[in-house]
């Protein structure tokens, strides 16, 4: 097992991106077939699905390669994984939405990343990608023929891809590799170690099982979508152990970070009607992501930076309210189910958001817990 923790075992990730994605795309675009592949991929989307006619043979062997999970998933574990989200899925979208989020505007140099590959005028499309993946990942489905998942992974890798190539062909970055394994690990962590750290701080009750089953299905989506197996963090300490080194390594205050965070709020803002709860979005941020952190992306400071501390509390009697009875919790599944639907669809209006390989880079868019409870694995 290698020790992820050495500056000169992290520094070799950096070097690395995704060998088998990015040979794909650097065919594509040699032949001139990057224009024919996303138009024809534009309706691949569900798993078993015929490969479309007249597909270039080099994105046929790919999506052939990459067609199937990794041999080595545990399918209980994975079932475990969705019953976690089905009952935390309010929770687990706003642990995404204002602690992932801005925890990746947090690393200065991937806060330029999303910078120059995404509109800032858009993160609303980012926010909608975000969501839409991590549902077809937790539907019963998910690897079945019919599902969603992994077409929509297949095509993220290849996006990731495609940036990597744009940004050293262009010379905008001053790395050897964008999108490195550190920084595909890092946002990992950001997605399922630091949305636990999240639903921590929220006061949500979950159980320690059903933490290492999310993270677990995390390392398969990590997997799937290009880290190298033998450098994902196995378990939770471990993964607390990487992603603090990480963070120590690239965190801070950056330009590119507190824009990206000004527009995250005033997307959230839009969403809410009317004002009066305005102030709740960023005081939510700097709750869940800290004062340093909020600082560093110029979060804005409000009385409802003391009035969001309750939250836990409320958090508390819901439970109280879910533990009545097996009605109760189903209603309250169904209604967080209900919650998290229309939060996608005002940010997708209705669309399914489509993974297209840019040809140039410019603005494209716009089962109830026990009694035993998870902490988070302490500081390495």
């Amino acid at each position: 097992m290698p020790d992820r923790c050495t500056d000169e075992y992290m520094d070799g990730l950096r070097l690395r991106g995704d060998e088998l994605a990015d040979a794909t795309v650097e065919a594509l675009f040699a032949d001139g077939q990057v224009g024919r592949f996303n138009t024809l991929m534009r309706w691949f989307t569900t798993s078993g699905q015929e490969v479309p006619e007249g597909l270039p043979g080099v994105a046929r062997d790919y999506l052939r390669a990459t067609a199937m999970p990794p041999d080595w998933v545990d399918w209980a574990v994975m079932e475990q994984a969705r019953q976690f989200f089905i009952d935390n899925d309010v929770h687990i979208s706003t642990a995404l939405s204002f602690a992932a989020m801005p925890a990746c505007y947090v690393v200065p140099h991937v806060a330029r990343l999303l910078s120059a590959t995404h509109s800032l005028a858009y993160p609303s499309r980012r926010m909608a990608e975000t969501g839409q993946f991590t549902v077809y990942l937790m539907r019963p489905d998910a690897f079945e023929a019919g599902g969603r998942f992994l077409p929509a992974a297949q095509k993220v890798r290849l996006l990731h891809a495609s940036i990597r190539r744009h940004l050293k062909q262009d010379d905008r970055w001053p790395e050897p590799v964008p999108i490195c394994q550190e920084d595909m690990l890092g946002g990992l962590m950001m997605f399922s170690l630091q949305v636990l750290d999240a639903l921590h701080r929220m006061g949500v009750h979950i159980t320690p099982d059903g933490a290492e089953a999310y993270y677990y299905a995390w390392r398969v989506v990590g997997a799937i979508l290009g880290c190298d197996p033998a450098d994902i963090p196995p378990d939770l300490p471990a993964a607390r152990e990487f992603s603090d080194r990480y963070m120590v390594r690239h965190m801070g205050p950056s330009p590119e970070g507190a824009h990206l965070t000004r527009q995250l709020i005033e997307m959230y803002e839009q969403v809410v009607p009317g004002t009066l709860l305005d102030p709740v979005v960023p005081a939510l941020i700097r709750f869940l992501v800290g004062d340093t952190a909020a600082d560093w992306l110029e979060v804005p400071r409000s009385r409802w930076d003391s009035v969001i501390k309750v939250a836990p509390v409320l958090l508390r009697e819901l439970e109280r309210f879910e533990d009545r009875g097996p009605w109760a919790a189903q209603l309250a599944d169904r209604l967080g189910y209900l919650v998290t639907m229309l939060e996608l669809s005002s940010l997708t209006r209705g669309r399914v958001m489509h993974y297209a390989v840019p040809q140039e880079l410019k603005p494209l868019y716009g089962i109830r817990p026990a009694a035993a409870r998870w902490t988070p694995p302490p500081p390495a």
